[in-house]
């Protein structure tokens, strides 16, 4: 029996990438904005209807960029949750800056707007929202808040490219919004990430934060590292974003054949599909809540079937050992995302999943 992994990376045809990098092999031009990442980008804007870009090797370091671009005083105050993957808090932390956690609402896991005004100071500069699982954090709320109280958005998007809200792409919320287009994310380009921003002032400054700092031949004008993605990364991301229509269309038939099997089955609460929002279906996050199995254990069951889930988002950025004397330590502190943490499985979910594993993978469950 083969095993079924949590998620598996979309990919064109080895034809179409193929003839896709041959070009390489003439130009010999492998990385520093080359032809496909120039090609790459036009795509992205063209897509996500926005207006600006920047292509970097992963999504963690346009977090990183941004962060180091707007030049906040060190020990300022970022808003974030940590409900989220560690690069977020992670982020933060090494820009200089302060996180400061703020809980999650329990019903699509993302920021609680609600209790964002009670954590601002007068050292808060931004908030980072996290979009989780394709859900969207509240962005007209969080859009009257920072403009209340003049802060910057800017939000971890990484689950929640090609995802709208009114019909406006989640690139073009806050004033910058990172994606991560890992291989494990509904969109990939092998490993690599963009940053959607505002300010168009932004770009030169990003350019070279992302390149060592260099304006010029003989220029180098701050101290920058390398975030640049190559132009193999670049082509997969060409390749991948002619059939991402198609992709999503096909991971909507798996998570229907879910929520067929586990929607009405008490105790076991399933992610719903927001209002007004054209959704991508990232993952299928299941909470256990007093079901006859825990979550734990119906992780072990799975694995025993070699059927993969992942306890995702565990354990929370605020009980990272790396974290133990930092003051937002600790789960108390945001006691709806412990809770959630504690009994959330994402299953698996990808395009290329057939229905009949995900009967088998319900079935296990609901034995």
């Amino acid at each position: 029996m083969s095993q079924i992994n949590v998620t598996r990376s979309s990919m064109p045809s080895f034809e179409e990438y193929c003839n896709e990098i041959k070009e390489l092999w003439d130009s010999r031009w492998l990385t520093n904005m080359g032809v496909k990442h120039k090609c790459f980008e036009e795509g992205l804007l063209s897509y996500l209807n926005s207006d600006n870009v920047k292509l970097y090797a992963n999504g963690h370091l346009a977090l990183e960029n941004i962060l180091e671009a707007y030049d906040f005083p060190k020990n300022s105050e970022v808003i974030t949750t940590p409900f989220t993957f560690a690069s977020t808090t992670h982020s933060i932390v090494r820009a200089g800056l302060k996180p400061v956690m703020c809980d999650i609402n329990k019903y699509d896991y993302t920021i609680d707007v609600n209790l964002i005004e009670g954590l601002i100071t007068e050292k808060t500069v931004a908030i980072m929202p996290v979009h989780v699982y394709g859900n969207l954090c509240d962005v007209d709320r969080i859009k009257e808040i920072a403009i209340k109280h003049n802060l910057k958005v800017i939000y971890d998007a990484a689950h929640a490219f090609a995802v709208t809200y009114n019909g406006i792409s989640s690139a073009n919320f806050g004033d910058a919004s990172m994606f991560s287009f890992h291989a494990t994310k509904v969109f990939n380009s092998i490993e690599g990430g963009a940053l959607f921003f505002r300010d168009a002032a932004f770009s030169q400054k990003l350019d070279q934060l992302k390149n060592f700092g260099i304006s010029g031949q003989e220029s180098v004008s701050l101290i920058g590292g390398n975030g640049k993605m190559n132009e193999f990364a670049a082509a997969m991301g060409v390749c991948n974003l002619r059939h991402l229509d198609e992709e999503i269309a096909k991971r909507a038939k798996v998570y229907e054949r879910y929520c067929e099997r586990l929607g009405n089955v008490k105790r076991i609460c399933l992610n719903t599909i927001q209002e007004n929002v054209k959704t991508n279906y990232a993952y299928f996050p299941v909470v256990f809540d007093g079901y006859k199995y825990s979550r734990d254990e119906i992780f072990e069951k799975l694995i025993a079937e070699k059927i993969i889930a992942r306890k995702y988002f565990f354990p929370l950025t605020n009980t990272f050992d790396c974290y133990k004397e930092y003051e937002f330590y600790g789960a108390e502190k945001t006691p709806v995302a412990s809770y959630i943490s504690g009994r959330v499985l994402t299953l698996p979910m990808y395009a290329d999943l057939a229905l009949e594993d995900v009967d088998k993978i319900c079935d296990i469950i609901l034995q």
